[in-house]
């Protein structure tokens, strides 16, 4: 049974008209255990992250599994001096969608999207609004698809 979540992002990967396979797994508790339930390896997971750029002002940044946003390159990229991740509540109430099934294809308002640069040439797997739910698709279609803006918003994950 999906989601209401689920049906929104579903909908609107299959609007978008790219390739993608949707996997369920159900619940997982780290981002290594969401790799293998998946098929892929960390790094090709892509955690969609809200960011509040001013009130009322979101943007969501696409970020490979190994790596972590750079707070000072994304600042700079948006030539802003403050950016900040909204609580849970808000992101929900700004996506449709609650933490951890944040993407933006479905989202309630079709904020920017800031895709880091290092998904743009290898398959990628992307939240797809439900907790357990994905969609494998290739990042250079994902990054056409959603209009973003591809840089480099990340460093590699200490670890």
């Amino acid at each position: 049974m999906s989601s209401d979540g689920e049906t929104r992002a579903t909908a609107a990967l299959e609007a978008s008209g790219i390739a993608f396979r949707l996997t369920r797994h159900g619940r997982v508790s780290s981002l290594e255990e969401a790799a293998t339930a998946r098929g892929v390896e960390p790094r090709d997971i892509v955690k969609t992250l809200v960011v509040l750029r001013a009130e009322g002002d979101y943007l969501f940044v696409l970020v490979p599994g190994d790596r972590e946003i750079s707070w000072p390159k994304l600042r700079s990229l948006l030539g802003v001096n403050r950016i900040s991740m909204p609580d849970a509540e808000t992101a929900r109430e700004a996506t449709g969608y609650e933490r951890g099934t944040i993407t933006p294809f479905g989202s309630t308002t079709a904020w920017p999207v800031v895709a880091d640069a290092t998904m743009a040439d290898r398959t990628v797997s992307i939240g797809a609004g439900a907790h357990g739910v994905a969609a494998a698709a290739y990042g250079g279609d994902v990054v056409t698809a959603l209009g973003a803006q591809v840089a480099d918003v990340t460093d590699p994950r200490p670890g």
